[in-house]
């Protein structure tokens, strides 16, 4: 027995799902099944686009709207690309998205991108490092702002943990809808990320690891078998996305020492057959696509792995995390508990609607 379901956080609320969870739009990694199996599950599924075509960006969006009528969304990455390629994603995604869908975004976009989706009317996330990029994301229309701290796996937008980041943006936002990202593995992680003020959270380790993720075997493997000490924070995956400090699972890549060749040590398959190879230092992701030395390439992964102990279904994975979620915030003293205000109105709550 779970308990009665809690009252709906408003993360829940403005995006439509049942869970206040998402899933993080993982390059390589989020494709549709797993969206489609989180978003079945009732929480928020995110399609990864990172630097896809807008021919192949109607399929990947298509494909998932054919397995589950319930909200998801898709993740851009504007620093990965020139603005106009941005752009047209943007401009394809939502012109293909059905109503009940959401657009994320990595990182603050330039203010015409934000503006534009702002304009599209679907829910717009983003995600940042900062105090000041929350409070710019947020004067600029974002919906909801996910906050991620420095336990996170991937590219890492700044130097705070997840948690005193929340509670300077909570001071200075108290009205704002606010996620963490970073250390979230289990329904007590999100029920402490709940009670601190959070709307909800963000999670990308837990779903490499999940068994419809696109990640290699391997790097599942090691997902499961890690502990936090066996990640790093380290800038040498840098071919491909420079300048940006990551989170991985330590390697011969990541060991101290002079930076060898860059040679390339795995191939990758792309949609349209071509094998591409894949230079040491490179950050792309080891996928099912992909072959070679898979145990030198970049392993994103947070320190929350070490609370990852299988490869679990997308499904069986958020039925779990709800269970414990509901236990987790029942033996919380309700006075001990931190409701903010809500944000600005929603003309479909104010009509009685529900959004998404």
């Amino acid at each position: 027995m779970t308990g009665p379901a809690p009252r709906p956080t408003r993360l829940e609320q403005r995006l439509g799902v049942t869970l206040p969870l998402l899933q993080a739009g993982m390059g390589g990694v989020a494709g549709p099944e797993l969206c489609a199996a989180v978003s079945r599950a009732g929480a928020g599924g995110v399609l990864g686009l990172y630097k896809e075509p807008p021919e192949r960006i109607r399929r990947l969006v298509a494909d998932t709207a054919a397995q589950t009528d319930r909200p998801f969304g898709i993740n851009l990455v504007p620093e990965v690309l020139a603005p106009d390629r941005c752009r047209a994603q943007l401009d394809t995604a939502v012109g293909v998205l059905p109503e009940r869908a959401f657009v994320t975004f990595y990182g603050l976009p330039a203010p015409d991108l934000l503006a534009a989706a702002v304009r599209a009317g679907l829910p717009v996330v983003v995600q940042v490092g900062t105090a000041p990029a929350a409070g710019r994301a947020l004067e600029q229309g974002a919906d909801v702002v996910v906050l991620q701290g420095v336990e996170a796996g991937g590219h890492l937008l700044g130097a705070l943990p997840a948690l005193p980041l929340l509670r300077a943006v909570r001071r200075d936002h108290p009205d704002a809808v606010l996620a963490v990202a970073g250390g979230i593995a289990t329904g007590a992680d999100l029920a402490r990320a709940v009670t601190e003020g959070a709307d909800g959270a963000m999670a990308g380790t837990l779903f490499a690891a999940a068994r419809e993720s696109e990640a290699h075997p391997e790097f599942k493997r090691r997902i499961v078998a890690a502990t936090a000490a066996d990640t790093v924070v380290t800038t040498v995956f840098d071919i491909g996305w420079p300048n940006r400090p990551h989170r991985v699972l330590r390697n011969a890549t990541t060991a101290p020492g002079p930076r060898q060749p860059a040679r390339f040590i795995a191939t990758t398959t792309a949609p349209d057959g071509r094998r591409l190879p894949v230079p040491r230092y490179s950050a792309a992701v080891p996928s099912i696509r992909t072959e070679g030395r898979i145990e030198d390439m970049a392993m994103y992964c947070g320190d929350s792995c070490e609370r990852i102990t299988a490869t679990e279904p997308g499904a069986a994975l958020v039925d779990r995390i709800r269970a414990e979620y509901r236990r987790a915030l029942r033996r919380t003293r309700p006075e001990h508990r931190r409701t903010p205000r809500h944000t600005r109105p929603d003309p479909a709550r104010q009509e009685g609607e529900v959004p998404g």
